[in-house]
């Protein structure tokens, strides 16, 4: 591959970084972190969540193995702020992630905005306690400097700076949109150095997955945490793969990139097992948000979030609920499942946990340790006494328990159940009974939907709504005069 660089220059970088205060006999009881963070791959994409069309052995394997999860959400149906939530265990809305002026709710590129370097993220926590931490993928956080991984608390970049379909040929369509007149050959980048622009598609998850095992293999006698948020299958209506895995799935392209990305979890799961270190490394296989699906829903050629309702992009169960395995040979239970609320949001407070570091004190975190969810404790059950569903600033859902209601809107976006011009009325499913959310109940639960009503007003107050702002948000990032990241942006030196 034209953009592949050699590994040793990973070496040599990680080699320059000063070692952490804690000892070496203290680092090696601590896990290693891998997270693997899908694109828009939806619920019923995968063999152990009920695709019959897409061939998943390894995540069959990886299930067999470890713990599914049934209800683990995301904060959002879109990429940008699920990504922020993620890295912060915070909503979207707390950090000022889910929507700007310039681009709406999904960065572009040559925004001012991005991740503030002021927000503590999973990676600054970890790198703290002594983690090496490396970061290979789609970043989608900024592709400024101030907003780079690398100034947020990851020793190691190597990846795609945002969505793999925003192109320099994308760009020119858009015309002066969005500055898309200036937006640059797709871009690969080695921490915060261009190294390669208009690079193939159809190698990025083969790339991606032969340098997180290399950075598995550099990293194998300390802690480490890999966050590995791959491209594929993406926002393409054909997504991109490589020649071994090209026209030989029963689902299209989109078939093909999934049993890729099955691959590369293979290849991460042997790895693991082959260094000897499987038993002290947690691994969490996931997506970013549900899957677009097709015009016709009863199609897989987009993707399914069957039989969940409703599309990504949305507040529905389809676009939040996402598809989410955990392995860890010895803690994490064989064949099991957890059918208890859990988030993004709560990766953050549970690696800090295992690694005797701190949840940020100075400032509202939303997530939560869930380790004995992870390990399947007698009795584990969720820690969200309420979780918000929003489509940009606006709050469209609460969920409580088993009940998620829809609230009341005079103006909706993206609403999954109702489309602009219609009225709206509260809508109450129970999300565990009624998985495909085909009953409304509100009628028959007054005295629920007057108790979530009450906790969407909670919610609004805390995170916004609207043009309203919320008591306790803060502020993304914002520089003046930004600038494409591209080749000429690498060191002379």
């Amino acid at each position: 591959m034209k953009y592949l660089i050699p590994f040793f220059c990973l070496a040599s970088l990680l080699s320059v970084i000063p070692a952490a205060s804690v000892s070496a006999a203290s680092q090696a009881k601590r896990p290693n972190f891998i997270v693997i963070f899908c694109d828009n791959l939806g619920y019923g994409d995968i063999e152990p969540f009920g695709s019959t069309v897409n061939r998943t052995p390894s995540l069959n394997r990886m299930a067999r193995e470890g713990r599914k999860f049934t209800h683990f959400c995301v904060t959002a149906g879109v990429c940008t702020p699920s990504r922020a939530s993620i890295m912060t265990g915070c909503y979207s809305q707390r950090v000022g992630m889910h929507w700007n002026p310039r681009d709406g709710q999904v960065l572009r590129p040559i925004s001012p905005y991005g991740l503030n370097p002021e927000e503590i993220t999973v990676a600054e926590v970890l790198k703290k306690q002594g983690y090496k931490t490396g970061m290979i993928g789609k970043w989608h956080l900024g592709d400024q400097p101030p907003f780079l991984p690398t100034k947020q608390g990851f020793d190691y970049f190597y990846g795609i700076p945002y969505s793999d379909d925003m192109t320099q040929a994308v760009g020119k369509r858009i015309g002066d949109r969005l500055d898309g007149n200036r937006w640059p050959p797709l871009p690969v980048m080695l921490n915060d150095k261009v190294i390669a622009a208009g690079v193939d598609r159809n190698l990025l998850t083969k790339d991606y997955t032969e340098k997180a095992v290399e950075f598995i293999e550099q990293n194998k006698d300390q802690p480490f945490f890999l966050y590995f948020p791959q491209a594929m299958p993406g926002s393409t209506k054909e997504p991109f793969s490589s020649k071994a895995f090209r026209g030989k799935s029963k689902n299209g392209p989109w078939g093909d990139s999934i049993e890729e990305l099955d691959w590369s979890t293979g290849q991460i799961l042997d790895k693991l097992v082959e260094l000897d270190i499987d038993e002290n490394t947690l691994v969490i296989w996931t997506s970013d948000n549900g899957s677009p699906m097709a015009r016709n829903m009863e199609t897989t050629e987009r993707g399914t979030n069957k039989p969940l309702y409703g599309r990504g992009y949305t507040t529905s169960e389809g676009a939040f609920r996402v598809p989410t395995i955990m392995w860890w040979p010895g803690k994490v239970p064989e064949g099991t499942v957890c059918n208890e609320l859990a988030t993004t949001m709560d990766l953050l407070p549970t690696f800090a946990d295992l690694a005797d570091g701190k949840v940020p004190q100075d400032r509202i975190i939303d997530g939560h340790d869930i380790l004995p969810l992870i390990e399947g404790k007698a009795g584990a059950k969720t820690p969200y006494d309420v979780f918000y569903y929003y489509a940009m600033d606006q709050l469209q859902a609460v969920r409580k328990g088993p009940w998620k209601l829809f609230v009341p809107l005079k103006e909706f976006s993206r609403h999954p159940h109702f489309k602009k011009g219609q009225s709206s009325k509260p809508l109450l499913f129970n999300v565990v009974t009624d998985i495909s959310s085909e009953h409304n109940v509100a009628d028959q639960h007054p005295e629920i939907v007057k108790e979530l009503m009450a906790l969407a007003e909670k919610g609004r107050a805390d995170l916004g709504d609207n043009k309203r702002p919320g008591a306790n948000q803060r502020k993304p990032g914002k520089i003046e005069n930004p600038v494409p990241p591209t080749l000429k942006t690498i060191s002379t030196k």
